[in-house]
This record gives structure tokens, sequence and C-alpha cells, in this order.
């Protein structure tokens, strides 16, 4: 099933099983969606269930949150997470504080959703990853999915929550398929908000990854079991909250971290990682925590530089050996 396939369906089932859930955002009916993760929901459900609204973030994230606000369940989708800059008044002041600031009598049901992170060839403007920015807001759940079960399966459990969830999708893995098991394909399924997955066990050295990064991970460390380090990967799965406990059991049990996301190293999630092993699980450490993320620049236009600026494979392998202190010193390599 390609991940495109598993938004699709989820969004189509959770509509069916509850009438108060709709879809909004700009080309989501008509047009199908720009990446077309709304296709025939507009025939299926109407314009009174799909709407398509002028290109105006601000507006209709608002309009999103106001709804909320009166018990339906929003789930507006942003062409790009860039475009949340609009709106980010509406989803950190009124969708994330209302609960804590009503003492709990506004609850606000509502899913942010769309394409976040780097594509490919669209410049510093449309290539920005939000985890970290939407991640340091309490109130807010955030969301990454990598394979088709967790896009399936976290966005039933973010259009199911009472709660304002931002839903960070990558559009390179709209179009990859995954296998999927029968019970991923039951109605019913749905995946918990707040833990990570082992994707493949390890005893050497930990890799944490969340959306496309967990695909290089895998990657890496296919290319470190031949060369005899066993990884361990996690997919995040969930940025806030964060499953702490997982990390801390697989660093404790490896010694060694390795931290990736595509994003800007300052204040990033991996950060955040690195400093929940140092408070909690420091004396396990054998090596220095490695961080892989992406250049503290902006995204640049032309495609060699723009390689240069996201992490790539090699990176991690680069990274985890050396956290194996299996590379070789910089005085032997030249």
């Amino acid at each position: 099933m390609t991940v495109r396939d598993a938004l699709n369906s989820a969004l189509d089932e959770e509509m069916s099983a509850d009438p108060k859930v709709f879809l909004m955002g700009e080309e989501v009916g008509e047009y199908q969606g720009a990446y077309k993760i709304s296709k025939g929901l507009l025939d299926k459900y109407g314009p009174e269930r799909v709407l398509d609204t002028p290109i105006t973030e601000a507006g209709f994230t608002g309009i999103g949150v106001g709804a909320a606000y009166y018990g339906l369940r929003p789930v507006v989708e942003f062409m790009t997470f860039n475009f949340s800059m609009q709106a980010i008044d509406h989803i950190i002041n009124s969708a994330a504080k209302s609960n804590y600031m009503s003492a709990g009598q506004i609850s606000v049901p509502i899913v942010f959703r769309g394409p976040n992170g780097a594509a490919a060839g669209v410049g510093a403007q449309h290539s920005q990853c939000y985890a970290a920015w939407f991640a340091a807001c309490p109130g807010l759940k955030v969301l990454a999915p990598y394979s088709s079960e967790d896009a399936r399966g976290l966005l039933k459990a973010a259009i199911r929550d009472p709660d304002p969830v931002v839903f960070l999708e990558n559009e390179l893995l709209y179009g990859e398929s995954f296998p999927v098991s029968a019970e991923v394909l039951d109605s019913s399924f749905c995946l918990p908000i707040g833990k990570a997955k082992i994707e493949k066990a390890g005893k050497d050295v930990t890799i944490t990854a969340f959306s496309k990064m967990v695909g290089y991970a895998l990657k890496a460390a296919e290319i470190l079991t031949k060369e005899g380090i066993s990884a361990e990967v996690i997919n995040l799965r969930s940025i806030r909250p964060l499953d702490r406990p997982t990390i801390n059991d697989s660093v404790r049990k490896t010694n060694r971290l390795v931290t990736v996301e595509e994003g800007f190293p300052q204040h990033g999630v991996g950060a955040e990682i690195c400093t929940s092993i140092v408070e909690e699980s420091f004396g396990y450490l054998d090596a220095p925590v490695e961080r892989i993320a992406g250049a503290d620049v902006p995204m640049p236009y032309a495609a060699n530089l723009e390689r240069l600026a996201v992490p790539q494979v090699e990176d991690i392998v680069r990274a985890a050996k050396r956290a194996c202190y299996r590379s070789m010193p910089l005085a032997a390599a030249a």
C-alpha cells in the first residue's frame, strides 16, 4: 500500500465513521488534493464536508479552530507546512492553548496535516522541517509517519484525539509502497500517540529517526551490518509526546546514540533526544552522542548543494562508525 493510499483510506474511514469529521484546504475537493490524498472524497461526502478554500491559510485555519471549539472535527490541509506560517497564531495561540486556558472546558479536536520538510528543488521557502517548531509548544501533539502503517494508524489516532494534532507528512514518501498486514487494513486499526517503533533490533548503536529519515537509517543499518556493526533503528512516529522510555531503554542496551533529522541542528529534535539521554542514561554511554541534521543554512536551490544540505545515508554510516570507534583517524585518511 502506498503512503498516499494509506492516508486516503484513513480519511475516508474516519469521515464515514463520524459525521463531525470534515476536510478543508486548498484544492482538496475538485482537484482531489494537490497530492491526491483526498481523491474521491468530494464525490462521496459532498462539498459541505470537503471544502475547497481560497489561498488564505490564516482564514481557513481560523475557521477550522472555531469549528473545533463547537464540537466538529476539522482536518485542515496545508499544501505544504511552510504555508502554516501564515496560520501559526491560530495553531499555537488558539488551538494549542485553549484547553488549558479554559480549565479544560474547551477541547480542540483538530488535525493540521500536509507535507513537511525538504522535497526536491523547491528552494529555501518550501523546504523547511517544522517538527521542532511545533514540538516546542505545550498543548500540541506532533506526529511524523514514515510507512503506510504509520500513516494510516497515526492519522486515525490524530482524527479521534480530543486535542490539536500537527501531522507532518513527507511529499517524497507519498508514492512509496510498504507491506501492510490485515490488522492495519481493519477499519478499527489505530496506533497509540507517543509510542515509537523499533524498526530493526540491534545491539551496538541506537539510531533514532522520523519521517523520510527512517528509510535512510534502515539503509545505513544494512551497510553497517556488512561491516559487523549491529544498529538498532527507532522510528519515533511521535515527536510530541516523545517516547523517551523506548529511546533510553535502547541506549542502555547499545551504549551509543546517533540521532537523525532533516531539520536544522540548533534546538532540533535530535538535540532534545540527546539531552534526554544525558539526563537519564548518561552513565550508560560509551561514546559521545552523534547528531545528524540538515545543514545550518537556508535550503539551497542548486541540486548539488541541496544534496549536501540534507542528511544522506553515508552521513549516518559515518556517525555510527565514529560512535563505535570504527572510523579511520583523519591522519590515516589523508
